[in-house]
């Protein structure tokens, strides 16, 4: 897939003000600090589509952008660590809960974990509330470039072999970096096979 066009849409806290639109719609989610800006930026080719910080927990709404017209890919706040309130992480749980429990043009999630680290008791069981509530996801693996490739392959077979654990098998996963631009080709080209079999039915 080529991106031809990106485009912000709107931003807000309410799935009910979400665009009223049947188009497909791709959600990225992950721990605050996991890089999300920064890959959606890489994805799209736009430098500053989504914006970026050093500050972890910048998203703090639903962002909407229209991608070649066709599809719509969602920014959502991260969870976990994040210099706001208690009470405001609360409430971005209550609005990531009611966009992911009906928001039924969402076809599939995609769950950013940073590569550099261990399986982190927090991803893990975000990815088991999403297999409980039959949410599709996949698994992105961020900062690839960070690590050497010995310790990279170690790290995602630690998450492999955590997983098992629980599921039968793992989620289809992507390792990307934002800097060499590493599994961009590989995410759009399943989120173009998707819209392709979305469109067939």
């Amino acid at each position: 897939m080529i991106i031809k066009s990106s485009e912000f849409v709107v931003s807000n806290s309410d799935v009910a003000k979400c665009p009223d639109s049947k188009l497909p719609e791709y959600a990225f989610i992950g721990r605050s600090n996991v890089g999300k800006s920064s890959l959606i930026n890489m994805i799209t080719g736009r430098k500053s589509l989504a914006k970026t910080s050093g500050r972890p927990g910048k998203t703090q709404l639903i962002n909407h952008f229209l991608i070649n017209k066709d599809w719509h890919l969602v920014d959502l706040p991260g969870y976990g660590y994040a210099r706001v309130s208690k009470s405001i992480k609360n409430t971005f749980q209550k609005f990531i809960t009611a966009y992911f429990e009906h928001r039924a043009q969402m076809l599939c999630a995609f769950v950013l974990i940073d590569s550099r680290h261990e399986p982190q008791p927090i991803d893990l069981e975000f990815m088991e509330w999403l297999g409980e509530h039959g949410i599709p996801f996949c698994v992105i693996f961020t900062k690839a470039d960070k690590l050497k490739p010995n310790a990279l392959t170690r790290n995602i077979e630690g998450y492999k072999n955590k997983m098992l654990e629980t599921w039968l098998e793992m989620p289809e996963y992507f390792i990307t970096s934002s800097t060499s631009n590493l599994g961009k080709d590989e995410v759009l080209g399943f989120i173009e096979n998707i819209n392709n079999q979305f469109i067939g039915n």
